[in-house]
C-alpha cells in the first residue's frame, strides 16, 4: 500500500441538531408520514459530511420511495393483523411467506441503499444472487442450529461475503477474503461474556432468593423483585459489554479483509473496544439525562469517532486510485434514482 486516505466527519452537533428537532416534529404532527423524508434527510446530512480523498458521499433516495416501501411493509402487516384475528391458519400462512421471501428482500434492499448511494458522483451497486441469499441466510443458519451455534462464525463470515462481494463502485467490484480464525476469536470472546453473565446471574439470585424464601418470616415480594431486577441489570451489562467488543473486533476484521478492484485498494479500521465503550456509556447517560435532547450530540460524535479510525488504503497513487474508479462506472449512474424499493435498513 503506497499510502493512506483517512476519513473524515465534518458534521456538526449543532447543525445536525437543528435537522434533527425539525425532523422530529414534522414526523409527529404528520402522524409518522414524515419520517420517510426525516430519514432521506438523515442519510443525507450524515453521507454528505462523510469524506474521504477530497470526495464526499451522498445519498440520492428520495422520501417517496422510502414511504412506498414503507407502506408495503404496514399493507403487510395490517393484513397479518386481520388474519391473526379473524383467519388464525391464514396468520400463518403470511408468516411462512414472509419468511421464505425475506432473501428476496434482504437483496432488494441492499439494491435499494447501494443504488442510491454514491462516492465523488459515482453510484454504488449491488448485484448479490437471490439464490445465494437463500443459502447464506436460511440454509446455513440451519446447519448453525445442528451445530449447537458452534459454527455460528462460518454463518458471520458468509453474510459479511455475501454482502461485500455483492457491492461495487461503479463497476469496480469489492472483495472479501478472511480466514474463520480471526471470526471464532471475537466470537469466543462474546461466549465468555455470556458465560459470565448468565453464572453471575446465577450466583447472585438463586441463593438470594432462596434465602429470602427460607428465611423466617415471610419475604415481601419487593425483595425478591429487588433481587430479580438487580440480577437482570447486571446481565445485561455484562452482555452489552460482550456486544460492544464483538462487533468492535468485527469491525476491524472486516475491514482489514476487504479490498477493492484488481489492484486491491484496501480499508482499515482501527476502533478500539475500550473506546467504543466509553463512548457507548457516556452518549447513554447524556442522552437519558437530556431527556434525549443530546442525542444528535451523541450521533455526530459517533460518527466522527467511527470516520477517524477509517482508512482508504489506495495500492498506488492516489490519481490513478480515482481516475480508475470513474472510468468504470459507464452506465452505473443517475439510471438508478428513480428506482423505488423497499428500505429494510440493513447494512450487508
Amino acid at each position: 500500500m503506497s499510502s493512506q486516505e483517512d476519513f473524515e466527519f465534518r458534521g456538526k452537533a449543532g447543525e445536525w441538531f437543528g435537522i434533527w428537532i425539525v425532523n422530529l416534529l414534522l414526523s409527529v404532527l404528520t402522524l409518522g408520514i414524515y419520517s420517510a423524508w426525516a430519514k432521506v434527510r438523515t442519510k443525507k446530512y450524515f453521507y454528505q459530511n462523510t469524506w474521504v480523498a477530497g470526495r464526499n458521499f451522498d445519498y440520492h433516495a428520495t422520501g417517496k420511495q422510502i414511504l412506498i416501501g414503507r407502506l408495503i411493509v404496514i399493507a403487510a402487516l395490517f393484513a397479518y393483523a386481520l388474519s391473526a384475528a379473524f383467519a388464525p391458519p391464514l396468520a400463518l400462512v403470511i408468516i411462512l411467506a414472509v419468511l421464505i421471501c425475506m432473501p428476496i428482500l434482504i437483496v432488494r434492499s441492499a439494491k435499494f441503499n447501494a443504488r442510491n448511494s454514491s462516492w465523488g458522483n459515482v453510484r454504488f451497486n449491488f448485484d448479490g444472487e437471490t439464490g445465494d441469499a437463500y443459502r447464506v441466510y436460511m440454509g446455513i443458519p440451519i446447519l448453525v442450529g445442528l451445530s449447537l451455534y458452534t459454527a455460528f462464525p462460518f454463518l458471520e463470515r458468509a453474510v459479511q461475503r455475501f454482502g461485500i462481494n455483492g457491492h461495487s463502485l461503479g463497476k469496480t467490484r469489492f472483495h472479501f477474503d478472511s480466514t474463520i480464525g480471526p471470526f471464532y476469536k471475537a466470537f469466543l470472546v462474546a461466549v465468555v461474556f455470556g458465560v459470565i453473565g448468565m453464572v453471575g446471574y446465577g450466583f447472585y439470585v438463586i441463593p438470594s432468593i432462596m434465602a429470602l424464601t427460607q428465611a423466617p418470616g415471610a419475604s415481601s415480594q419487593s425483595e425478591i423483585v429487588t433481587v430479580m431486577t438487580v440480577g437482570y441489570i447486571f446481565l445485561l451489562v455484562v452482555l452489552i459489554l460482550g456486544g460492544i467488543i464483538y462487533v468492535t473486533m468485527l469491525r476491524n476484521i472486516v475491514y482489514a479483509a476487504t479490498t477493492l478492484g484488481p489492484k486491491q485498494h484496501g480499508f482499515r479500521s482501527t476502533i478500539s473496544a475500550g473506546a467504543m465503550l466509553w463512548l457507548a456509556l457516556t452518549n447513554a447517560l447524556a442522552v437519558i439525562c437530556t431527556a434525549g435532547l443530546m442525542l444528535p450530540w451523541a450521533q455526530v460524535r459517533m460518527h466522527r469517532y467511527m470516520a477517524q479510525n477509517t482508512a482508504l488504503l489506495p495500492n498506488g497513487t492516489l490519481e490513478e486510485f480515482t481516475g480508475e474508479i470513474i472510468s468504470d462506472t459507464n452506465a452505473v449512474g443517475d439510471a438508478y434514482s428513480d428506482i423505488e424499493g423497499i428500505d429494510l435498513g440493513l447494512s450487508i
